[in-house]
């Protein structure tokens, strides 16, 4: 029997905001759109996506173990890189991880069969992409970390997907304003992986798991970490100034001295592990910020 301590730290819970902040932004982009909100759907879309999170962080830990890149990685001092360690610190075995990977499936497929039959069809297929591209993200033969193609994924699953899919359970149709304000979000998650790359270099290098961060080098890639995070701002401000989102999402700007802290410290200790964790924690903290504030924005301007 797992212990609960071990089960949370397996599933990365902590990381969960990563699902709930697009998933609420659709929902309050919804409200602001209609007068009626529907909270039992609101609520089985969370649920929905932060389980289909846990899948995902499970599974790439099991094939992350069979790959031996958890392994390899001796740069796990925090629980923001390197995996859970779960497996690796023999808490927990593979075929558990597997399991409870393939559980919190099973668990997503029967929301998702349930909100595509009471809200429509679409759910399905969002549902599907999804899936795949989230279980082929380290899964062989695909393995999309390994092509480069890792960081779009998680920028798309966990950007423009959850955010659409929660628009339309509650609106039963697609909206460009949600597509374009999931954007910054997608940006910001996908710096999270990217900003987490930089301490797994050498032991990813190692196994072939040839994500971003290691075809270019750490010193180059330090400068497509900076470009998603200024474009994030620039996105909101452009969209804004062009109405096709809500002028308060410029709250976002009271981010802008952390964005600057964060930049700062990447561009001078890209090559540290131990000095580049200020902007490890700080993307994580940035992305949650701002994905907060756009909610608010469009909370605010509903109510004002």
């Amino acid at each position: 029997m797992v212990k609960f301590q071990i089960l949370i730290k397996a599933l990365r819970a902590p990381f969960f905001t990563a699902a709930a902040v697009p998933v609420t932004l659709g929902a309050m982009i919804a409200w602001n759109h209609q007068s009626s909100f529907y909270w039992g759907y609101f609520l089985l879309t969370l649920i929905g996506a932060i389980v289909f999170h846990a899948g995902v962080n499970t599974a790439n830990d099991y094939f992350d173990h069979k790959s031996g890149a958890d392994e390899a990685n001796l740069n796990y001092y925090t629980p923001l890189y390197g995996g859970s360690r779960v497996i690796q610190n023999g808490e927990m075995k593979a075929g558990q991880m597997l399991a409870l990977s393939i559980g919190c499936f099973f668990l997503v497929f029967a929301i998702g069969i349930y909100l595509a039959l009471t809200r429509g069809l679409p759910i399905l297929w969002l549902g599907l992409i999804g899936f795949l591209s989230g279980l082929f993200y380290t899964a062989p033969p695909i393995s999309l970390v390994s092509r480069g193609l890792g960081e779009l994924a998680v920028g798309l699953n966990f950007g423009v997907l959850c955010t659409l899919g929660a628009y339309y359970v509650q609106t039963q149709k697609f909206s460009l304003e949600a597509l374009l304000a999931s954007l910054p979000v997608s940006l910001l998650i996908a710096n999270v992986l990217i900003i987490n790359e930089f301490p797994d270099y050498q032991a990813d290098k190692q196994v072939g798991k040839r994500q971003l961060v290691v075809r270019l080098g750490r010193k180059r890639a330090r400068w497509i970490f900076l470009l998603l995070l200024c474009s994030t701002y620039g996105l909101i401000i452009l969209f804004v100034l062009l109405k096709l989102i809500a002028p308060l999402t410029l709250l976002c700007l009271l981010t802008l001295p952390l964005a600057i802290r964060i930049g700062i410290n990447t561009w001078k200790h890209y090559d540290s592990s131990d000095k580049l964790l200020p902007s490890n924690v700080g993307t994580i903290l940035a992305h949650l910020s701002i994905g907060t504030l756009l909610c608010l924005g469009y909370v605010l301007q509903k109510l004002l």
